[in-house]
């Protein structure tokens, strides 16, 4: 379990590294197609750093109940903060806030941690994960109809939407071995959750609206796996850990919805107090 919580937070790493890659990457290309900005250098480079993300989310999900790992996961925009301020992107006392809070909501997760359930999903299951990846395409496709205030949060839903199935397919493969996972087919339904998911976000990030976007990839990467792991995959707390796991995932979640914004690092952030929000470029 330890090293499942430690692959977990290495998974966050990755992931906090990759969006400043890949935000920087939208950000000078805000005219180009979402297809041009995933080939830029910067932005393959991010996608680099996912797939290392995702290896160790896939063995952390072997051990971990979906609600642990995918929290973890939200750590990511801690990790974007502290990187943001590394390069000079002030934090103010909310944002520092927030990372604490991060933190704290991951030592509550971690201790009350229990082992993943052992379901038994049939393909029916399977089923249902390939139609949700097409019902998310087809929302992809069809959320130019809306008005436009409503791109940048419809979009981030349907990224945090994929990148849900993507850890819920990882959740139920059986093996990790090569000749097992080509005949998998949660293996492609993760493979396209996630490809969906990364184009979805990086047109969120060219249309604006960062923070509101980002705060919906999370909702959708964190609750939505969440539930269907304690509901249908048998996920439990630790026996007398149910409260503290509870709080812990609402605490984590929550601070990190409060540092959305940094699901763009030159997005504004929040200055000292008294001070007003400035907008600084990390790059």
């Amino acid at each position: 379990m330890v090293w499942g919580l430690a692959g977990a937070l290495a998974a966050a790493v990755a992931y906090g590294l990759a969006s400043i890659l890949q935000a920087s990457a939208a950000d000078s290309s805000r005219d180009a197609s979402a297809a041009n900005v995933v080939l830029k250098p910067r932005f393959v480079l991010g996608m680099s750093l996912d797939a290392v993300g995702f290896g160790v989310q896939v063995a952390a999900l072997q051990v971990l109940p979906l609600f642990v790992v995918q929290s973890a996961l939200a750590a990511s925009l801690a990790v974007t903060a502290v990187a943001a301020r590394v390069l000079g992107v002030r934090l103010g006392r909310r944002e520092w806030l927030a990372v604490g809070g991060v933190c704290v909501g991951l030592g509550l997760l971690g201790l009350s941690a229990g082992s993943e359930g052992t379901p038994t999903v049939g393909h029916g299951f399977r089923i249902v994960l390939a139609v949700a990846v097409a019902v998310l395409a087809l929302a992809w496709v069809l959320i130019r109809l809306a008005p436009r205030r409503l791109h940048g949060p419809g979009l981030g839903l349907i990224a945090g939407l994929g990148f849900g199935i993507v850890a819920i397919s990882a959740r139920i493969i059986p093996s990790l071995a090569p000749l097992h996972l080509i005949t998998e087919p949660a293996a492609y339904t993760a493979v396209a959750g996630g490809a969906l998911a990364m184009l979805c976000y990086a047109s969120a990030l060219q249309r604006g609206g960062v923070t509101t976007a980002t705060a919906m990839l999370v909702v959708g990467e964190t609750v939505f796996p969440a539930l269907v792991g304690l509901l249908l995959l048998g996920d439990r707390a630790r026996h007398g850990y149910a409260v503290v796991a509870g709080c812990g995932f609402v605490v984590a979640v929550a601070a990190a919805l409060m540092l959305a914004r940094f699901g763009e690092p030159g997005q504004a952030v929040s200055a000292p107090a008294g001070s007003p929000p400035s907008r600084e470029s990390s790059a």
